[in-house]
């Protein structure tokens, strides 16, 4: 089924334990498109400025299965930036800059031949231009937001708007309690459910997730990996969404159990993601990698 992600493409500079990456390659709609290719074909849809660096761009190329007719080029605008510090468990950072550049402007036009989108992941922006992205595709079966703190303080009514419009969120454990006004994750997820989602899925990093449906309650586990594969958690949530939502478009179908299934394929293509700077693992990824930790999670994850 056709699956698109409408997003950002941005200028990463990082700053971790494990090294500095000046200007890499970012932004949801880079990461999600990328872990999303593995599982079906993606359409993407996103804005960048004239600075945006050329390699940046053939990194993008260079993915099979990702269409980019939606990828605008603005030359007088600028790109968006962002800067940030990981402390040393890498579970928490701070941002040092954030430029919005090209994300300050009127969203990208939608291509003619994306409209007929079934499924849609509206990646982390303002929750007025989501609305109106929402809007462009008639024959929608599954929407997904992202959103972040930043919204749900500035634009906490244009959000319940847009809540009420999709069938699912993504949004981690500190966003869900900000929003919802409960420290628990699944009485959160209960209560986004009351907004108008059938789903709300609760990441909690190095803990896993929770997803929140109508029709159940379900828990995953992250996969264990080890001090030295973790490089920069950079887009870790977007390549997760970017799996899931890949697996869902591949299967074409999205009740309960799929969803669940679908959770452990976005937590494999993440895994995967935080053991480089930007988009560097995922572009040397290969399909069979992802088989093989999928088997090897399913032997760690099991219960009974």
């Amino acid at each position: 089924m056709p699956l698109i992600v409408t997003g950002s493409i941005g200028i990463d500079t990082i700053h971790a334990p494990t090294g500095t990456a000046e200007r890499v390659l970012g932004g949801s709609a880079a990461y999600f498109a990328a872990a999303a290719s593995f599982h079906a074909p993606v359409r993407l849809v996103a804005a960048a400025g004239g600075d945006w660096p050329d390699a940046h761009r053939q990194v993008l190329e260079g993915l099979s299965n990702v269409a980019l007719d939606g990828l605008e080029i603005r030359s007088a605008s600028q790109t968006f930036a962002w800067g940030g510090r990981y402390f040393d468990n890498m579970n928490q950072r701070e941002t040092l800059f954030t430029e919005l550049g090209v994300l300050d402007e009127e969203g990208p036009a939608i291509p003619a031949t994306f409209r007929d989108s079934e499924f849609v992941f509206l990646a982390n922006t303002h929750p007025v231009e989501q609305t109106r992205l929402l809007g462009e595709f008639p024959n929608r079966r599954l929407a997904v937001a992202d959103t972040m703190d930043l919204w749900i303080n500035i634009a906490h009514t244009e959000l319940l708007g847009l809540l009420e419009q999709v069938d699912g969120v993504v949004l981690n454990d500190e966003e869900a309690e900000q929003l919802t006004e409960e420290s628990n994750a699944v009485t959160a997820g209960r209560r986004i459910l009351e907004m108008g989602p059938t789903f709300a899925i609760i990441k909690k990093g190095e803990h896993g997730c929770i997803l929140v449906h109508r029709d159940g309650l379900a828990t995953l586990p992250a996969f264990p990996a080890e001090s030295h594969q973790v490089v920069d958690p950079t887009g870790a949530g977007d390549s997760f969404a970017g799996g899931m939502m890949g697996h869902l478009a591949a299967t074409g179908v999205s009740d309960f159990e799929s969803i669940q299934s679908a959770l452990a394929w976005g937590t494999i293509t993440a895994s995967f993601a935080i053991e480089s700077f930007s988009l560097d693992r995922l572009t040397r990824l290969t399909r069979q990698e992802i088989d093989e930790r999928m088997t090897s999670f399913r032997v760690a994850a099991r219960v009974g």
